[in-house]
């Protein structure tokens, strides 16, 4: 990940990330737990993670994924595979059985894809966010932060 451009600086951006490094954290526990056969433990660490990404999820594809879309097709190209690996491993997670050594297996996969992901996006997209959004459109994007993240405040708030 960078630390040069300076997206780190802007409140809604400096969360996103956190919100990745949690569920990077969240995952990593998981697939220790289930290295020791903890799956109950696991199995309570990858709830915490699926809700966290669901209402990250939320945040970015109706806020900063839909501002950046809009700006230019080149961002609509970009954004459009991260939100299909969104649905994607949502669609694992709502259906994951770590009693399923597949599962675990494929969990691990997952968490390794998901540290790809994020770096599209915090070396990527994030970025890009500095030169191409308005006034208004960090207002849209910070409008759709709080909608999904209801009675939370960012870091900084």
């Amino acid at each position: 990940m960078c630390h040069y451009c300076g997206c780190r600086q802007i409140p809604l951006i400096r969360d996103y990330i956190a919100e990745h490094d949690l569920v990077v954290d969240l995952g990593g526990r998981a697939v220790r737990a289930l290295g020791h056969g903890q799956i109950e433990e696991a199995t309570g660490l990858v709830a915490r993670m699926r809700e966290e990404l669901r209402k990250h999820w939320q945040g970015e594809e109706n806020g900063v994924f839909t501002v950046m879309a809009a700006q230019d097709p080149m961002y609509a190209d970009y954004v459009a595979p991260l939100v299909s690996e969104h649905r994607e491993l949502e669609q694992f997670l709502a259906t994951i059985d770590l009693d399923s050594e597949e599962h675990r297996v494929r969990l691990q996969r997952e968490m390794d894809d998901l540290a790809e992901h994020i770096t599209r996006e915090e070396d990527g997209l994030f970025p890009a966010t500095l030169v191409s959004l308005s006034g208004p459109e960090w207002d849209l994007a910070m409008a759709a932060w709080h909608e999904a993240h209801p009675g939370e405040s960012l870091i900084a708030d």
